[in-house]
């Protein structure tokens, strides 16, 4: 997965690459649950939004969480519209690997989520995770609204306290307000299920996060 995207500068809007009006191809169903990947999903769920490095162990990381729906992954916090795998990892799209995830509220709360996300990679390294350099590693989580924002921006204060008082560099992970989310290529939803002997970012502090 870090063979390709070797740029650590954020591209800006008017270099990005153009993209395409047509979304790209990906299944209707969940590779493992068979539930719905793209909505419209059933009344009740909400949708949360994470980059942490190569998509493939996230969304398994998710998948396998109870109280979560549906997970696919795809890119977020870019530019360029229905960007390919490959043109993502330019680096000249500006989006990173992210994961959408589908969960109940009354099952699983967002702060259990963000747990998970804070906790399975390491969110000081800036355009990176490990040996995975470019921007389209880099650590973020887009909120859907304003509960999911102050939850975040309060995660990441108790987390970088933390992380400094560890010797850890400060958080640099982008937390922003979700703009389009683009599924990504059929073959990589679910992808650790199908190939389960396939890469995994092992990118940690290994640092828990504060119960």
């Amino acid at each position: 997965m870090g063979l390709f995207g070797r740029s650590t500068q954020m591209v800006t809007p008017d270099r990005a690459l153009p993209g395409r009006s047509t979304p790209l191809p990906v299944p209707e169903s969940h590779h493992v649950n068979g539930h719905r990947i793209q909505p419209p999903f059933p009344e009740g769920l909400a949708t949360a939004v994470f980059g942490m490095g190569c998509f493939w162990g996230s969304e398994e990381l998710y998948w396998q969480v109870p109280g979560v729906w549906s997970t696919a992954v795809g890119y977020a916090g870019g530019f360029t519209e229905n960007p390919t795998y490959e043109e993502t990892c330019t680096g000249r799209t500006g989006h990173t690997e992210a994961v959408l995830v589908v969960y109940d509220p009354a099952q699983v709360s967002y702060q259990e989520l963000l747990k998970i996300f804070w906790e399975s990679h390491d969110p000081t390294q800036g355009m990176r995770q490990g040996n995975d350099l470019g921007s389209q590693y880099r650590s973020a989580i887009y909120w859907t609204d304003d509960a999911q924002r102050e939850v975040a921006e309060a995660s990441a204060k108790v987390y970088g306290e933390v992380l400094a008082g560890r010797g850890f560099d400060p958080i640099s992970t982008e937390i922003a307000p979700l703009g389009p989310f683009y599924w990504a290529e059929g073959y990589h939803q679910q992808y650790l299920a199908k190939n389960p002997h396939g890469y995994r970012c092992h990118s940690t502090t290994g640092i828990p996060y504060p119960a």
